[in-house]
């Protein structure tokens, strides 16, 4: 018979058992804590170097493959640990909000999830369910890596570019060029397998509680931002590239005549002013700059400045991606006049 004595086991065959069925499980798990370790070197490979990574070239496949399979687990995302921080700073700061914060950050344990809830519970109404929407958003949030990596990018691109923007758990909460962009690129993959109905009904309750009407079929890049995003109108064949400041009121719309491929190519790091008015199938250049107001009916060169009714090219710009600075009126002091 084993008994206990002083928390060591006495017994024959028991005590050799157990012991060496302790020794097992310990190996097994520092193994299991080398592979991990391993895993995460590999994987969280240095953010500070990456975020912001809109303003850097693409990254390699690979690399991003392994960062999201790592997402939602036990793997370093700056982004999410930073949201989480803030919300709990809020918290801390305004009591009477400490359960929205919690509902809508702190009970989630990943930014996909988290962002599902806030999206879902600014779309639903009576006819369209949250419980039906939170089976949409998260389906297809978690399982689209594309969208995995663009709602990091995006998030980044308001906390750098709007100085509105208090923080990244605000950008996740309460700005609305934020939360309609996640909304269509749901909608966007829903409409690319096919689901075009669906994708319909979602485009209508965007514009419905966002004002802003973006066509699911259109295609926007990473590192996005869609700034207030009040009156923004994204026809069906429009392309947006990567790193576009978009300011509200533009519209990338056909001009009524074209059938097919109809709608404006946005290049990477254009900087599109407030109530921008772009019509037809045609390309604003990379790094280009379209004032305030302007009304553009013809291709826009890359680096250059576009202003006025119909816009005309008054400039180039020093910058590689205009859309990063946030400037947008058209001063002397912040172009070469191409007319000197």
């Amino acid at each position: 018979m084993a008994c206990l004595s002083d928390n060591t086991w006495v017994g024959a065959g028991a005590s050799m058992s157990v012991f060496s069925k302790r020794l097992s499980m310990a190996e097994e798990k520092q193994q299991k804590d080398e592979k991990v370790m391993e895993t995460k070197s590999f994987i969280a490979w240095p953010f500070e170097n990456v975020f912001p990574v809109y303003a850097k070239p693409s990254l390699k496949s690979d690399s991003v493959l392994n960062l999201v399979n790592g997402l939602c687990s036990d793997f370093n995302d700056p982004i999410w640990d930073a949201i989480r921080e803030e919300a709990k700073v809020e918290a801390e700061k305004e009591p009477i909000l400490s359960s929205f914060l919690y509902a809508s950050v702190l009970a989630h344990d990943c930014l996909e999830k988290a962002l599902a809830f806030v999206l879902v519970n600014r779309l639903q109404n009576p006819t369209v369910l949250a419980t039906q929407l939170t089976d949409i958003f998260c389906n297809v949030i978690m399982h689209d890596k594309g969208i995995r990596r663009s709602i990091r990018l995006d998030v980044q691109a308001f906390k750098d570019r709007d100085p509105a923007c208090l923080s990244y758990c605000s950008t996740l909460l309460y700005l609305k060029g934020y939360h309609c962009l996640q909304s269509y690129r749901v909608a966007h993959s829903l409409w690319n397998q096919g689901r075009k109905v669906l994708a319909l009904t979602l485009q209508s309750r965007i514009s419905e509680v966002f004002g802003v009407d973006i066509h699911p079929a259109a295609k926007i890049g990473e590192g996005t931002l869609l700034d207030h995003g009040t009156g923004a109108v994204i026809g069906e064949t429009a392309i947006i590239g990567n790193r576009v400041s978009i300011m509200h009121g533009v519209t990338l719309g056909g001009t009524g005549k074209e059938c097919g491929d109809r709608h404006p190519k946005v290049s990477d790091g254009a900087l599109l002013g407030a109530c921008v008015t772009i019509l037809g199938n045609i390309k604003i250049g990379e790094g280009a700059m379209i004032a305030a107001g302007s009304l553009v009916l013809k291709d826009v060169p890359p680096h250059s400045m576009a202003a006025g009714t119909p816009a005309k090219v008054i400039g180039y710009i020093d910058e590689q991606d205009r859309s990063l600075t946030m400037k947008h009126d058209a001063t002397k002091e912040i172009f070469q006049c191409s007319l000197c």
